[in-house]
């Protein structure tokens, strides 16, 4: 005979009170930790709740409250409706509609990737409109540590997604550990490289020293080979592309691999490893080994075509999901949440990508 799985019935807290053999509203102030309840009849309802594992009903309690839960999410503005930030929006959305009974709002506010003083005005933005918690992309270090400080006095708790400001007091952090991503890049290419040929990392950014993630690539890139020296003579380069336009980056690209015309490998430290993949293709150059970030559609297309060799993913939606759920489970249902929640960092080949489940759809929710 098949086994029958049934739904157990809730416990109340009145179930607790009579067990306890005191009143219903003495069992709330303790569940709810308010008003004096003497030690010894507390530590008896704490063991009772223990035993008959008390579930509140939240989503009663919320309703009953009428409190409306604000989270504002600060995040880049997508440039194009298949670029990378539209897929931690696709988590934040999805996240959202679990918990929006519950009486829980997101506002979106945005910011160009190339604009910190539009970051401090979307700040200033959401600081008056007094919302509850936050999710923020700290992409401009200098800015996003200012508005940490005011985020801090006002006691506001806040989610990092996609980079980490080290010892800031953010209530967590979920993304892809950045240092270890870019040393993981390293290895891929020193492995895939002629033996001493020299690597170029390219930054497709402004303001370097402030875009925090791009900075920790490079550092964790940067060490790996520091290690290897003994056994390797690899010469490294860095450059910095900070014009867009697309005869510019192919010129200057250009003009760095004539610099140095026995480059083995070309590491991008975001998502615009497309562009080197483009000036490649143009110039027949199909020896020089080329990895990056994120399986927008115009990497996928260069990966099927043998352009780039490698891309190293982190789950985008998964992040803004678990940024709003965290947010929900430490505001809403008062829970402990971890303060660092690495996600996974994937690595994408011709072989695999048609597998990649971020690629088609999926369900970012906790397996």
């Amino acid at each position: 005979m098949d086994k029958v799985i049934r739904p157990t019935s809730r416990i109340r807290i009145k179930d607790i009170a009579e067990k306890a053999n005191v009143s219903i509203g003495t069992v709330d102030r303790v569940i709810h930790n308010r008003g004096e309840v003497s030690k010894k009849t507390r530590n008896k309802i704490l063991k009772i709740i223990e035993e008959l594992d008390y579930q509140p009903n939240i989503l009663a309690s919320t309703l009953a409250s009428k409190k409306v839960y604000s989270f504002a999410v600060l995040i880049p503005e997508p440039q194009s409706a298949e670029a990378y930030w539209n897929k931690p929006l696709h988590g934040i959305s999805k996240a959202l509609q679990e918990i929006q009974p519950y009486g829980v709002e997101v506002v979106i506010y945005q910011f160009k990737q190339n604009d910190p003083a539009l970051f401090k005005e979307q700040a200033k933005q959401l600081l008056a409109h007094g919302h509850d918690g936050i999710v923020l992309a700290p992409i401009f270090s200098r800015e996003s540590k200012a508005f940490i400080t005011k985020l801090e006095e006002l006691n506001i708790p806040f989610v990092f997604i996609d980079s980490n400001i080290k010892g800031s007091p953010k209530l967590s952090y979920i993304g892809q550990n950045s240092f270890q991503s870019g040393a993981l890049a390293a290895k891929l290419l020193n492995f895939s490289m002629p033996a001493n040929s020299p690597a170029l990392v390219i930054h497709f950014a402004k303001e370097m020293d402030n875009q925090n993630h791009l900075v920790q690539r490079e550092m964790g890139f940067y060490n790996y080979f520091k290690k290897q020296s003994a056994s390797s003579s690899r010469s490294i380069r860095t450059v910095e592309i900070n014009n867009t336009d697309h005869q510019a980056y192919f010129k200057q690209i250009e003009e760095e691999l004539k610099n140095s015309p026995q480059v083995g490998g070309i590491f991008v430290t975001n998502s615009q490893v497309y562009k080197v993949a483009e000036y490649l293709e143009s110039k027949s150059m199909t020896d020089i080994r080329l990895i990056g970030y994120d399986l927008i559609p115009a990497n996928a297309d260069f990966v099927r075509k043998d352009l780039i060799d490698f891309l190293i993913c982190q789950r985008p939606e998964e992040q803004g999901y678990q940024a709003v759920s965290t947010l929900f489970q430490h505001l809403v249902l008062k829970k402990e949440v971890a303060s660092e929640n690495y996600t996974s960092i994937d690595i994408l080949t011709k072989e695999n990508l048609d597998f990649y489940q971020e690629f088609k759809t999926s369900n970012y929710g906790p397996n």
